[in-house]
């Protein structure tokens, strides 16, 4: 009896679909976007396979980099996985605080991940985090507005033809705004916005000898345009607009123009949730004739931190999130549109998918970013909206906050660079770099 009692205690900790790990119950850091929520709610599909339970925790952007630094640094060990990005993954692989992925099964077939997004999650060559979903950023913009003013839209416009078509279609009457771009403070709010913008100007963070570049007039003439460009056609308070602020508005009908990360396409062209899903067309980002065009590139990834007692368990959800089988799960239940985008080759190349409005540009966005080569001038880092060093976050968190106060008219434009300037010097001499 006593062994037949052990077994059975056994049998009920053992995973339902034959995995050789106990059944567990995973804590997962995420952000607050629409393709995380969407993914919440197809967690049961990951329970009936596995008998593992999730337990989310999803939080706005700024916060969720918040608390995954804080906790990972501290080995607080609150997440078993925790969602990061390329930003993160190289560096916080390189100091041993995450789990490698180089031990994925044959099926999930780590081939298949773009090369950009694979590399850009790598440090030395070994996986760090998967991508749910990979990203570039481009303009989406209301087509029948557009034709309104007058105007036809490039395939790759330029910043001077993006603030003429902004002037042309805002109509502060009907509340349309004809541009809604980040100004929110934070180093991936804002911050990954407007440094993305500036590599198209010529600007840089640092020269090659990690000096500062705010004193230059490349990125003068990047916040001017931003600003001059926003007081006149942009919403009212942009300067607290982020991410989702901006997707609101857009999908309100209260946007000409929205230049952001290519993942937001399915949800402006979703007419569940778009008033204006009929009518949106896409660009590449925009350029000023320097050969860099504006567009960043990013992946949403799933990471396990080093220490969780739940590893095994971590690992099956991160191929169950992140393989062409949760695509197609996607796909089953709410269509290819909206499927996470940017992160396989395969869905390239999926027939299903090539017809899909905006597939193409997102995928021409994403191949034309290079973070090796990020800038018009030569720099010492890698990375398009961030330089990969530990003390980018904490140096860019400032640093936007100066910008936004600038947009919020709280200081002038010069005064802004000018603090940017002093204190991304300031830390970068403490942290020895200079």
């Amino acid at each position: 009896m006593a062994l037949k009692k052990a077994f059975l205690a056994a049998t009920a900790l053992t995973v339902v679909a034959g995995s050789s790990v106990h059944a567990e119950n995973l804590v997962i850091a995420t952000v607050n976007n629409g393709d995380m929520i969407r993914m919440q709610g197809l967690t049961q599909d990951f329970t009936d396979k596995t008998g593992h339970t999730v337990e989310w925790v999803t939080l706005e952007e700024n916060v969720l980099r918040q608390r995954v630094t804080t906790d990972i640094a501290a080995k607080g060990g609150s997440f078993d996985i925790m969602t990061i990005g390329m930003y993160e993954a190289p560096i916080w692989g390189a100091n041993g605080w995450l789990v490698a992925l180089d031990d994925l099964s044959d099926d999930y077939n780590v081939d298949d991940i773009l090369p950009a997004m694979r590399g850009g999650l790598s440090h030395d060559g070994t996986l760090y985090a998967a991508p749910f979903y990979g990203e570039s950023s481009m303009i989406m913009y209301r087509t029948d507005l557009m034709e309104a003013a007058g105007l036809e839209m490039p395939k790759s416009p330029t910043w001077e033809f993006i603030r003429e078509a902004a002037a042309a279609m805002t109509d502060r009457d009907a509340d349309i705004n004809g541009i809604c771009l980040r100004g929110k403070a934070g180093w991936g709010e804002g911050g990954a916005f407007i440094t993305a913008m500036s590599n198209s100007f010529g600007a840089r963070w640092f020269d090659e000898d990690w000096n500062a570049q705010f004193d230059t007039e490349a990125w003068a003439n990047t916040l001017s345009f931003y600003k001059g460009t926003m007081d006149e056609s942009g919403p009212t308070g942009y300067a607290t607009n982020g991410f989702n602020e901006n997707l609101n508005l857009f999908q309100q009908g209260k946007c000409g123009m929205w230049i952001d990360a290519t993942v937001a396409a399915s949800f402006v062209t979703n007419p569940e949730d778009s008033e204006v899903a009929d009518s949106v067309g896409f660009a590449l980002a925009p350029n000023t004739g320097l050969g860099k065009n504006a567009n960043w590139l990013w992946a949403w990834a799933l990471a396990i931190p080093s220490g969780t007692q739940k590893e095994a368990a971590a690992k099956e959800f991160i191929e169950w999130a992140t393989s062409t089988s949760y695509i197609e799960l996607v796909a089953e239940n709410e269509g290819w549109a909206n499927v996470p985008p940017g992160a396989r080759i395969s869905l390239y190349e999926n027939p299903n998918y090539k017809d899909i409005p905006f597939a193409q540009m997102t995928l021409d966005s994403i191949l034309s970013a290079d973070p090796n080569n990020p800038t018009v001038d030569p720099v010492p880092y890698v990375g398009i909206q961030f330089a990969a060093i530990p003390e980018f976050a904490g140096i860019a968190t400032e640093v936007s906050q100066e910008f936004s106060a600038a947009y919020a008219g709280q200081q002038t434009v010069e005064e802004a660079l000018a603090k940017a300037q002093a204190l991304t010097n300031d830390a970068m001499e403490a942290a020895g770099y200079r």
